[in-house]
C-alpha cells in the first residue's frame, strides 16, 4: 500500500521568507527563497507604487516578509526600498553579482533569487539610507543649487566664448564690463541684419 504524497504550502509549514529584488529603471523582477535559500517563486513588477503594493502581496502569498535583499536602494530601488521599510520589512543593500557570473547563470530572475540569497545568507548586511526626512529635502536643495550654479557657469562661459569672436565694436562695447552687467547688456542687444 502506497501513501500518497500531500503537497503542502510552504508558508503552512514555515512562516518566514525572504524577498530579493534585481532593480531596473522601469520593472523590478522579485524572487522569494525561504529561510534556508531554496527557491519558491519569481515574477517582474512595474516600477510604479501599484506595482510595488503588487510585489509586496504577491511575496507575501508565500509567508511572512521581514527581510528583503534590494539591489540599487541608492537609485532605482530607492522608492521600493521606502515603500518596503514603511510595510515593516527590513530592507538589506545588495551587491549586483559580479559580471562573470551574471554571464554564466543568465539575469533578472537569477539576480533577484541571488539578492534573497545574500540575506540568508547574510552576505548582505548593508542598511541602505531612508531617502527620507530633513537630510534628504537638504540633499535635494543642494543638488538643485549646485545644478543652478553649474548651469550658470556654463551659460557665462559660453557668452565670454562668443565675444571672443564678436566684433571689435561689440567686444570693446562690452570691456571692463563685470560678468551680471555683461550679461544684462547683452541681453539688451538688437538682433544685427
Amino acid at each position: 500500500m502506497t501513501v500518497p504524497i500531500v503537497s503542502v504550502p510552504y508558508s503552512a509549514v514555515h512562516d518566514e521568507v525572504v524577498l530579493g529584488v534585481d532593480t531596473h529603471k522601469d520593472v523590478h523582477v522579485a524572487a522569494v527563497v525561504t529561510v534556508i535559500g531554496l527557491v519558491l517563486a519569481s515574477s517582474s513588477f512595474p516600477a510604479t507604487a501599484a506595482g510595488y503594493r503588487q510585489l509586496l502581496g504577491w511575496a507575501r502569498r508565500y509567508g511572512a516578509v521581514r527581510r528583503a535583499g534590494v539591489e540599487g536602494t541608492g537609485s532605482y530601488g530607492a522608492a521600493l526600498a521606502r515603500f518596503l521599510r514603511r510595510e515593516g520589512v527590513e530592507i538589506a543593500e545588495v551587491n549586483r553579482p559580479a559580471r562573470a557570473m551574471r554571464r554564466r547563470r543568465g539575469k533578472n530572475d537569477v539576480d533577484a533569487e541571488a539578492a534573497a540569497q545574500a540575506v540568508v545568507s547574510r552576505r548582505a548586511t548593508a542598511v541602505p539610507k531612508s531617502g527620507e526626512g530633513p537630510l534628504e529635502e537638504m540633499r535635494l536643495y543642494k543638488l538643485a543649487k549646485d545644478s543652478a550654479v553649474k548651469a550658470h557657469t556654463q551659460a557665462t562661459n559660453q557668452v565670454k566664448a562668443v565675444m571672443v569672436n564678436a566684433a571689435p565694436a561689440l567686444r570693446e562695447s562690452l570691456a571692463g564690463l563685470g560678468t551680471p552687467a555683461m550679461i544684462t547688456r547683452c541681453t539688451q542687444l538688437e538682433e544685427a541684419d
